[in-house]
């Protein structure tokens, strides 16, 4: 019996594996279900950083003596920068082919908050490949790179976050890049990435920027920046540029911005600049929410993603669940996105209207249309003020949604106007108690 008890398992186990498709129909890889966190002793020789005369202490600047133990693990062919239990100071660090970070419990490498501190490099910020100031942490071509650890990297962005505010009372345009701001982790052109284990705190501006990488875990990450007494703006948790299999597990995240947020690009010729890119097969699973203005944002630099899937999360106090930003002077495509087992709440359910935002159609005469489609959002209990918080435009397409097995409690309104988009399924869609679709 107990064979057969076994050999049923077995059975069931692998018929559940064939079932996991991304929403286009395509095989779930194996990789996505390949999800231990990395054991530092794997990966080469170990390199504390106060072996090599780094000091603990948060008031001196010691970004070129970290520096020079990560060229040195570096030129010895590899090995893990280990930050031990105290409080370092510095500025941007460059990993490089074969070496890791890893944070012991207790540390805190703190970033500065001098953007003097920064250089310029060029980097790649709101969908433009530019000059910019270089992030806390970097790595570019640094394939199987790692962050780990129970440590902490602190972007100490108070400073950064006031002097934004303070700009914005003088001139209300001012946008991201009028602000000068370093990001908290920037990882660019590599595969095979993990992040594992670590707090990401404070950060002056995006928290983990991905952009053209290929095969990224983050898990068990720890992700958060105020909403008050002082917002921290544009700290996304997670932007994920131009990137192919991504996969977030078992992260927490609390930001005052979009916490989950698909780039790639933008304006009316984005499609056709090599920078740019599609955003393809990126699971966000298990993860819990606290207060962001979305769990789930397509933009507002974004020009196409397939086969996105949000699944089994709790949201709690977030402004949005699924956000796609419809930019008029972009052409944009979003297709195969599930959401699905969700539970908690947010002010907007499904929120989708044009993005205006500094829109610039850079001389061209006509705006591009945008599409949206095959989009499903089933299993959801949520506790919401505005359910179909969506407006209809000419500027955009939307087909082939599906919303099913909701239960739904709308403080404000819990309309759905079925007539903006076409082949619009309803299945079992509960409004306040009561069945309505």
């Amino acid at each position: 019996m107990k064979l057969i008890a076994l050999l049923f398992c077995a059975s069931f186990s692998l018929q559940s594996f064939a079932k996991d498709v991304f929403p286009d129909g395509t095989p779930v890889p194996d990789w996505f279900r390949q999800n231990e966190e990395v054991n530092m002793k794997s990966l080469g020789k170990a390199f504390n950083i106060t072996d090599f005369g780094v000091v603990n202490d948060s008031t001196v600047l010691q970004t070129q003596a970290i520096q020079t133990v990560i060229d040195k693990a570096h030129s010895e062919g590899g090995g893990v920068i280990v930050i031990p239990k105290g409080t370092f100071l510095c500025s941007s660090l460059f990993f490089k082919p074969g070496t890791h970070l890893h944070l012991e419990q207790g540390a805190v490498l703190k970033g500065s908050d001098d953007i003097s501190d920064f250089p310029i490099v060029k980097t790649r910020v709101e969908g433009q490949t530019l000059n910019y100031f270089a992030a806390l942490i970097n790595a570019d071509q640094v394939d199987g790179f790692t962050i780990s650890g129970k440590g902490t990297i602190n972007g100490n962005g108070l400073r950064y976050w006031k002097s934004f505010w303070l700009r914005r009372k003088v001139n209300p345009d001012c946008t991201n890049m009028d602000e000068l701001r370093p990001r908290l982790v920037y990882i660019s052109n590599c595969k095979d990435v993990q992040l594992s284990g670590v707090r990401l705190i404070n950060s002056p501006f995006w928290t983990t920027h991905i952009y053209k990488c290929e095969n990224v875990k983050m898990l068990n990450v720890y992700i958060y920046s105020p909403e008050k007494p002082v917002k921290a703006p544009s700290t996304d948790a997670v932007d994920i540029d131009a990137c192919t299999n991504v996969h977030i597990k078992g992260c927490y995240m609390s930001v005052n911005d979009d916490a989950v947020a698909l780039k790639g690009g933008k304006g009316p010729l984005a499609n056709k600049d090599e920078n740019n890119g599609a955003n393809k097969n990126i699971i966000i699973e298990d993860c819990t929410y606290g207060f962001c203005h979305s769990a789930l944002t397509f933009g507002s630099e974004s020009i196409h993603c397939r086969n996105i899937v949000l699944r089994r999360c709790q949201i709690n106090n977030a402004k949005r669940l699924l956000w796609l930003k419809m930019r008029p002077d972009t052409p944009q495509n979003y297709e195969y996105v599930l959401v699905e087992d969700i539970k908690g709440d947010a002010s907007s359910f499904l929120y989708i209207k044009p993005w205006t935002q500094f829109f610039d159609l850079k001389g061209q005469k006509e705006m591009p249309i945008s599409y949206s489609s095959h989009v499903t959002m089933r299993n959801i209990k949520l506790d919401c003020d505005v359910l179909f918080d969506v407006r209809n435009s000419d500027q955009y397409e939307m087909t082939d949604f599906t919303l099913e097995n909701l239960d739904i409690q709308a403080k404000k309104n819990g309309k759905i106007h079925t007539d903006y988009i076409s082949n619009f399924t309803l299945k079992n869609v509960k409004v306040n108690g009561e069945k309505e679709y």
